[in-house]
């Protein structure tokens, strides 16, 4: 039976009526992802009409999950809110601070003894605030939504950019920062533009050595890194439906390396398949009840040109698997010549040392099954791997169905190494080397999301290509990125030829899935007695003090850094080792934008301090400004704050003094999280005025006593030379936005308003 059975029953009692009314106001039939955000607005029964990528809106989410990583400051800012209970089924899942380094039972204890204060204050708010809690070692937060609360035509929001891959199970499921979450644990409505939509028609079917993680590397090709940036992207058509649930959760899984709010699918055969194989017939009967609202309307998908802003073809019987990277996950070769021509021309290490299967995008039984059949044809035909092979199962149901059923013996005889249930080496938790920032340069092939340098093992050196499972571990057996599986031969220990087959797998268990103990602990009914503590001293966790707002006089302020091109979330707030402090915001605030590339002299953490004209980090630069009592202005480039959902990225910057980012363009995430910590957010009317900074500028804000909505901002650079420019600069807030600007935060809000 699922969890919270009852709500779902709730969301499809409501949704005929509320679709059928959306559709009278629109004015014509919906598209999926229409359906379920008018089911589930703030108000309850549609009552207008919203213009895409426009307006603001009120929503009503049906839950949250958060990871260990983010879940910390979300809690800490929840505790602020003066409520005794979330208000809408939350869970935490531990996966995040368990570092890969000797395998999954030495590291799994050491994460319990170097993080035990971090778990258990998770383990004691959840329990106080009646919060479902995934232990350590349980798996991964998107891998455990999708076999225990995602259901089709639902709407989660996800403290990690990730959330999105529960798409694969026909819901709207957006990542957001911790204090889009607090306000929903609090009982208030989340707020999203309304997004504008992107259609992917697949037509055809995977096959051979195809897979569905192909299928996003060559979205990612086609739209780019921000080329769904305020969409939700839904797929459809005969391929969509060919293809497997978790299949479909890795496609939407990676719609967060595009920038995408969500990605989705429509309700289908192969969803009802997998909802039964996970213990949950009851959410299939009841989906079935409702499935012609839990998919798009037939005309929409007829003519789908007439619906979506945006349609792509994709087919699925002409793709071939891809190779993502390295650096950037949009840069897609196809794999044999075209790689070996792009990686010789760009001096890229032919040589692969590693492979490394699994992250929440690829840790399915499906998933390890296929990558499995060329680990025993490896081993069938004599062939020893020539690269490391790294296996993170994606929960203790998969791994221990996998482990029964003989898959994870097969990745052991080939000399493997299987990981805790945990993130692991695709968000940085991965001991590779003692000294990453001296280690060699080198190329390495994952079946993970994302891989920005220094992403996976902290080496600026690893050229991080993505793959599927499949073709990860042919690369691995191989050991050479020019390898291709479809066409060349191997020499084996005999001295032989031989070639792989096609990768064989499984959709789901043919036995079905199993586990003895999945690592859940649910909340008591009354928690009001749970005890909370966070010692004064510790250095992983510290209670927050609410900002102060900046004001409307903005004057005098320096130039903290210009940062040149790529600025990610991973450059603002690093992960890695740096992960031991999301729960003390001064101690984590020591990496803020130490990645970051200073454009007046192309280095990284080396910025000048205008008050005694010396260079030095960027978070001691920011210290001694506030100190002084004088506010700091970031500046950036196209898509600043790509990638996670982390809001110490924005909450870091506001706690060193920094009052406004402004960049030729942001990323959705990131902008809200900056708005919900009371800072300025602001875009460059004309991007080339970002040339206009110069290291030595004071800024002074002209109108900022008139911040309104659809109203610029002016800006007054000073130059050494005693020269001004003047600027103006565009900003996305509304109303209820800039009250939170007013406040302080967002959280300052929420609690003045539960006083």
């Amino acid at each position: 039976m699922a969890f919270d059975i009852e709500m779902i029953k709730g969301v499809y009692s409501n949704m005929a009526e509320r679709v059928d009314k959306a559709r009278s106001i629109v004015g014509k039939p919906l598209t999926l992802s229409e359906k379920i955000l008018y089911s589930h607005l703030w108000d309850g029964i549609p009552k207008e009409a919203f213009a895409r990528g426009k307006d603001y809106v009120d929503f009503a989410p049906d839950r949250i999950a958060c990871q260990d990583a983010t879940a910390q400051m979300a809690l800490l800012q929840f505790m602020q809110a003066g409520k005794a209970k979330v208000a809408v089924p939350t869970t935490v899942h531990c996966d995040h601070l368990i570092q890969a380094k000797e395998g999954a039972a030495k590291d799994l204890k050491h994460a319990n003894t170097v993080s035990s204060e971090v778990f258990n204050f998770l383990e004691s708010v959840s329990n106080k605030y009646g919060i479902g809690f995934w232990k350590p070692g349980a798996g991964i937060i998107h891998q455990v939504v999708l076999e225990n609360y995602a259901f089709p035509g639902g709407m989660m929001i996800g403290t990690d950019s990730h959330t999105v891959n529960a798409g694969g199970l026909g819901m709207v499921a957006i990542g957001v920062g911790g204090a889009d979450a607090v306000d929903v644990m609090a009982g208030m409505a989340w707020e999203l533009k309304f997004p504008k939509l992107i259609g992917v028609r697949l037509t055809g079917k995977l096959s051979g050595w195809t897979a569905p993680k192909d299928v996003i590397l060559k979205v990612a090709e086609i739209l780019t890194v921000k080329g769904g940036t305020g969409a939700i992207v839904e797929y459809f058509g005969p391929g969509a439906t060919s293809m497997s649930c978790t299949g479909k959760g890795t496609i939407c899984n990676m719609g967060a390396e595009i920038g995408a709010t969500t990605s989705t699918f429509g309700y289908d055969e192969s969803m009802e398949r997998y909802l039964r194989a996970t213990d949950r017939a009851d959410v299939a009967d009841a989906a079935n009840a409702v499935k012609e609202h839990l998919t798009a309307d037939a005309e929409v998908y007829a003519n789908p040109e007439d619906y979506f802003d945006q349609v792509i073809d994709i087919n699925l019987s002409e793709l071939g698997p891809l190779l993502n990277g390295p650096f950037t996950p949009d840069l897609s070769t196809t794999v044999g010549a075209e790689m070996t021509k792009k990686a010789t021309d760009n001096d890229w290490p032919l040589k692969v040392e590693w492979g490394l299967i699994g992250s929440c995008t690829n840790s399915s039984y499906e998933d390890l099954s296929r990558a499995s059949s060329i680990a025993q044809q490896a081993l069938d035909k004599g062939l020893k791997i020539k690269a490391e092979l790294g296996i993170n199962p994606g929960s203790e149901q998969v791994r221990y169905t996998a482990e029964r059923d003989g898959i994870l013996g097969i990745f052991e005889n080939l000399e493997a190494k299987i990981f805790t249930n945990a993130c692991g080496p695709c968000i940085g938790q991965w001991a590779r080397y003692s000294d990453p920032k001296n280690a060699p340069k080198n190329s390495i092939v994952h079946s993970f999301n994302r891989n920005f340098a220094k992403r996976a093992d902290g080496n600026p050196n690893t050229h991080a290509f993505v793959a599927s499972p499949e073709i990860t571990a042919a690369i691995a057996v191989a050991g050479r990125l020019d390898f291709n599986p479809l066409t060349d031969t191997l020499i084996n220990e005999n001295g032989e030829e031989v070639m792989f087959d096609e990768p064989t797998g499984w959709e789901l268990p043919p036995k079905g899935f199993e586990v003895e103990e999945n690592g859940y602990l649910a909340p008591e009914a009354d928690g009001s007695h749970v005890q909370v503590t966070v010692k004064d001293d510790s250095e992983r966790l510290q209670l927050l003090t609410p900002f102060e707002p900046l004001g409307s006089s903005i004057t005098g302020a320096k130039l903290l850094i210009k940062a040149f091109g790529k600025c990610t979330t991973d450059h603002i707030s690093m992960a890695g080792p740096w992960l031991r402090f999301r729960g003390h915001l001064d101690n984590i605030a020591n990496n803020t934008l130490i990645g970051g590339v200073n454009a007046f002299n192309k280095q990284t953490n080396f910025v000048k301090n205008q008050l005694t004209g010396d260079y030095g980090g960027v978070p001691d630069t920011a210290r001694a400004y506030k100190k002084a009592g004088i506010k700091t202005i970031v500046v950036g480039d196209h898509n600043y704050g790509e990638g996670s959902s982390r809001e110490h990225a924005a909450m870091q910057p506001r706690h060193l003094g920094v009052a406004a980012v402004i960049v030729k363009s942001f990323a959705r995430i990131h902008e809200t999280n900056l708005k919900k910590q009371g800072m300025l957010g602001l875009t460059f009317n004309n991007e080339a005025d970002y040339d206009l900074i110069q290291e030595n500028d004071t800024f002074n804000f002209i109108d900022l006593n008139e911040f309104a909505p659809g109203k610029q901002l002016t800006l007054e650079a000073v130059h050494e030379d005693g020269t001004k420019d003047t600027i103006k600069l565009n900003h996305t807030y509304n109303q209820a936005q800039i009250e939170w600007y007013n406040e302080g935060s967002a959280l300052n809000l929420i609690k003045k308003a539960n006083a």
